[in-house]
């Protein structure tokens, strides 16, 4: 931790249907954006960080991506934690650039769900893990899990649906300023209550946006980042932690974030007090609801209540996805960590829209990868402006 690292660079693709472009070109596309935005040059990235491409099944997509794009590596991560492996690989660049591995460390997500006709949450997959053969063939599906993890939050602590609709209408709040949101329009918490039940209890309106798409970041080193003309985002904790059945010691109401948030926020010297502004992984209003609590903001069942009243929105007291989150705006290949930095980033830097621009000195960005109701990967970052340590 003696050296600072940076994040110098941030893209997010404007598109968020692609019919006309290729998985590859999108990677490309990203690549370039986030180099561009640093003021640097393709030569100078020596490690590249990706979780490879969603829809070409084979284990050396990562490697096919950097030759695509024609990179000259001396280190290279292909960790996976689903939609929190970006998330993660922004702690592994750091750690990287720390131990003198690398310098410049391109971080990519590209994918065309939407383009693909993807089924959505409540389609079935086909059989890909052990476990799936103990679960899918059941019926369960990505939503019908979180809503068993909703319901069970619910018998717990008694939250209730208007309380996971609060979650939605700041993110809907939040996506009216961006002119590249899926979905503009601002909703309230009677129209989330309105909308159709999917996965009792949860509602259309709970649910996150299938979009392509995607997003890269560059970490860089305190020498490459002074020699750059281009304001930074100091890189100040990183935690990560699986969540799995734990033998059939299962308890849906509790998320990795627990051991995640602790990590990073130790790493930072730094609580929940001291963040101004979090991206938080919304696959579904109750993954929000669920990290709120176990990354600190709040105890463990008094999320419902502590999202009422405008609690998320930029003008609340925790101010989080500004964008519209992956609710309302993009949820790229289906894994929505890389955005939820790329904001975290522009909120720290001022370039927010800037009718949802916050004071942020410092930002969280957290990510929750798999299901909450079987297993996840959860990566949490505490990021930080320049000077501030």
């Amino acid at each position: 931790m003696a050296e600072s690292v940076y994040v110098a660079g941030a893209f997010e693709h404007p598109t968020r249907e692609a019919p006309d472009r290729s998985t590859m070109q999108l990677t490309a596309d990203v690549a370039a954006g986030a180099l561009d935005d640093a003021g640097l040059s393709k030569d100078a990235v020596d490690a590249y960080f990706t979780a490879g491409v969603p829809e070409m099944e084979h284990s050396l997509t990562p490697l096919m991506a950097a030759d695509y794009l024609g990179l000259d590596l001396s280190y290279a991560d292909t960790t996976d934690y689903g939609g929190s492996s970006y998330v993660a690989h922004v702690g592994h660049a750091a750690s990287a650039i720390r131990d003198g591995k690398c310098d410049v460390a391109l971080v990519t997500l590209a994918g065309r769900p939407r383009s693909r006709g993807q089924a959505t949450g409540s389609g079935t997959r086909k059989l890909r893990t052990v476990q799936d053969s103990y679960e899918r063939i059941y019926g369960t599906t990505n939503v019908t899990m979180y809503g068993m993890t909703a319901r069970r939050h619910m018998h717990e602590y008694g939250t209730t649906s208007a309380q996971l609709a609060e979650v939605r209408a700041a993110a809907s709040y939040h996506a009216q300023y961006n002119d590249d949101a899926m979905y503009q329009d601002p909703v309230s918490v009677d129209d989330v209550l309105d909308s159709p039940v999917v996965a009792d209890p949860l509602h259309l309106l709970d649910c996150c946006v299938i979009s392509d798409g995607g997003g890269a970041l560059l970490v860089v080193s305190e020498d490459v980042r002074a020699d750059l003309d281009r304001e930074c985002v100091e890189v100040l904790g990183h935690g990560e932690a699986p969540k799995h059945h734990d033998a059939g010691r299962v308890d849906v109401t509790t998320t990795g974030a627990v051991q995640s948030g602790e990590r990073a926020f130790a790493e930072a010297g730094l609580g929940p007090e001291h963040v101004d502004y979090a991206s938080i992984y919304d696959s579904f209003t109750i993954t929000v609801l669920e990290a709120l609590e176990d990354l600190g903001f709040c105890e463990k069942g008094e999320g419902g209540r502590f999202v009422e009243g405008g609690t998320l929105r930029a003008d609340g007291d925790l101010p989080f996805n500004t964008d519209g989150g992956g609710l309302c705006s993009n949820h790229p290949g289906n894994r929505g960590g890389m955005t939820k930095v790329i904001e975290a980033v522009r909120q720290v830097r001022g370039e927010a829209n800037e009718e949802v621009q916050v004071d942020a000195d410092v930002a969280l960005a957290h990510g929750t990868g798999g299901s909450i109701a079987t297993r996840h990967g959860a990566a949490t970052l505490v990021l930080g402006a320049e000077g501030r340590t």
